[in-house]
């Protein structure tokens, strides 16, 4: 049961024009996080500790914007080197943006505690641990939130809120309004389990297309080609539950009777996946994977990925929860 006391964000929370946010790491999620909250007029820092990389992170959140049309936006960021130089008075909301490793992430938020106010709100945008294995130890974790972005953060409009063990209610449901106000679909995790719920649901989906490989039943390619121009297509327009109410619900009862008992049930990943992983072949950063890259190749399938994402906003449009106009605040 959650015992947490009550949270309460300041009004003007629900107005990122009205706020100002801090986003702990300037790699490439956290530019493009910067670039939703810039967009939406949100006065945003990011604190970036190298600074030889501030040049090149200020280029990527003016792309980003660019990208969303949005470059007059960028007036909105300012990069600092250290937590210590900023107002923390002023700062409404924190989103950590470090790597992946849990005692970097526990002491980062103990500093956070100290130097922000009481009624602002903390969050993580790990897809790793759990909310409340981050926040284990912080005097007042019921303001502690995972605030979990999709690569490309700021062209993908899915982010999951999710609750810790401990997150007040209040806390999630301030982030989830915020994170409406900033044009991006939010969806609430009640309980922050392995993989929350997008993740959960795509390494369902990996899981049984490796086996598949695995079992010489078909190659990586027609396994890409079965989702991306078969059901992955309707995705768009659906999701699989919607889709079954499409499809009549008997029908996917039906096979599914027939399909579950030989679906994957691994515990382990696969092996295509697992050899690979063992001889250092992780994809573009290695120059091979399932599929074999040059520099030139793979910053063409990047502008091909990243164009077609943005056609799909285009289509995606009139569902979407409009960004929050800073001229009318």
């Amino acid at each position: 049961m959650n015992t947490s006391p009550a949270f309460s964000a300041p009004a003007h929370f629900f107005r990122p024009s009205q706020s100002q946010a801090v986003v702990v790491g300037g790699g490439t999620m956290g530019a493009d996080v910067a670039v939703v909250l810039a967009r939406a007029g949100c006065r945003t820092t990011v604190v970036e500790t190298t600074t030889q990389r501030h040049a090149a992170l200020r280029a990527q959140v003016a792309l980003g914007l660019r990208q969303l049309g949005a470059e007059d936006q960028l007036c909105h960021l300012a990069i600092a080197s250290e937590l210590e130089a900023l107002d923390w008075a002023q700062i409404d909301l924190v989103i950590e943006c470090i790597p992946e490793r849990l005692e970097l992430k526990q002491a980062l938020f103990a500093r956070l505690e100290k130097c922000a106010r009481a009624d602002a709100l903390l969050s993580s945008n790990s897809s790793s641990f759990p909310i409340s294995a981050i926040a284990q130890g912080l005097a007042t974790p019921g303001r502690m939130v995972g605030l979990h972005f999709f690569m490309p953060a700021h062209l993908t409009p899915l982010v999951e809120v999710v609750s810790g063990e401990h997150t007040a209610p209040e806390a999630a449901d301030n982030l989830y309004s915020f994170m409406r106000q900033c044009g991006m679909v939010p969806v609430r995790v009640k309980k922050d389990l392995p993989g929350f719920l997008a993740n959960r649901l795509q390494h369902a989906l990996a899981r049984e297309a490796f086996a598949l490989i695995d079992a010489g039943i078909a190659t990586p390619e027609d396994v890409d080609a079965a989702v991306r121009f078969g059901f992955g297509f309707r995705f768009l327009a659906a999701g699989p539950v919607l889709q079954r109410d499409h499809a009549g619900l008997e029908v996917h009862c039906a096979a599914g009777a027939t399909m579950y008992p030989s679906l994957a049930a691994n515990h382990v990943p696969a092996q295509c996946l697992s050899e690979r992983v063992a001889q250092g072949k992780f994809g573009m950063k290695t120059g091979e994977g399932f599929f074999t890259w040059t520099p030139e190749s793979a910053a063409a399938e990047k502008a091909r990925y990243q164009n077609l994402l943005l056609a799909g906003l285009d289509l995606l449009a009139p569902e979407l929860p409009p960004v929050q106009d800073a001229a009318q605040a």
